[in-house]
């Protein structure tokens, strides 16, 4: 299944035609993509399924509809298991950038975070997944598709937020924070958090014996 963020709205594409009665489920041939975002921006859609029995159609499908801009960025966790986020557009997000010609894909989320932070010493743990959502430049939708990886540093130095990219702040935050940040952040960015950092403190949870 995959989750195409238009406006923190997802078009679902899943090999399933049934995911939910408030779905709209459309077959993938018959689905007219641009048409269906459009439908979104103004408020008229809320719940697409775009269906097709074979997985591997799903995502040639998203590739083929829209330009492509491939990214990464990284979730970063210091010595305290703190997480660093950025402030842009009036939002938290994680620290992510568009990958450049030659380069690859773990190569560009290094550098973005870098670029981005005004951090050091990183080292890549993990792949996380990869988010999709739909953006638009000089009046046409694009697809950027997000590479992310988990991330580990013991920097304790000052962080320096990309004025010149829009970033007004660059801030590590615990769990709790973290939390509260998720609140006003993007929908495509929670996907990539444990769910206990979308729900309660784990040490809040009962412990079933």
């Amino acid at each position: 299944m995959y989750k195409v963020f238009v406006k923190d709205i997802p078009i679902i594409l899943s090999t399933e035609k049934h995911i939910g009665g408030q779905y709209t489920a459309i077959p993938l041939k018959l689905a007219r993509f641009k048409k269906l975002i459009k439908k979104i921006n103004k408020g008229k859609l809320t719940y697409v399924n775009l269906y097709h029995k074979n997985p591997e159609k799903l995502e040639r499908f998203l590739r083929k509809k829209l330009p492509v801009v491939e990214a990464a960025g990284g979730m970063v966790y210091n010595s305290n298991k703190e997480i660093l986020f950025i402030h842009r557009n009036d939002r938290w997000d994680l620290p992510k950038g568009k990958i450049e010609k030659k380069e690859g894909y773990e190569e560009a989320a290094i550098r973005e975070v870098e670029e981005e932070t005004g951090v050091e010493g990183l080292e890549i743990r993990r792949f996380i997944t990869k988010t999709y959502h739909v953006f638009k430049r000089n009046g046409r939708f694009k697809l950027k598709v997000t590479y992310w990886y988990e991330m580990y540093t013991d920097y304790d130095g000052e962080l320096r937020p990309e004025k010149s990219e829009g970033i007004k702040k660059a801030k590590w935050k615990n769990f709790e924070k973290s939390q509260k940040a998720l609140q006003d952040s993007y929908e495509n960015i929670k996907l990539l958090f444990p769910k206990e950092y979308l729900t309660t403190h784990p040490n809040d949870r009962v412990t079933q014996v």
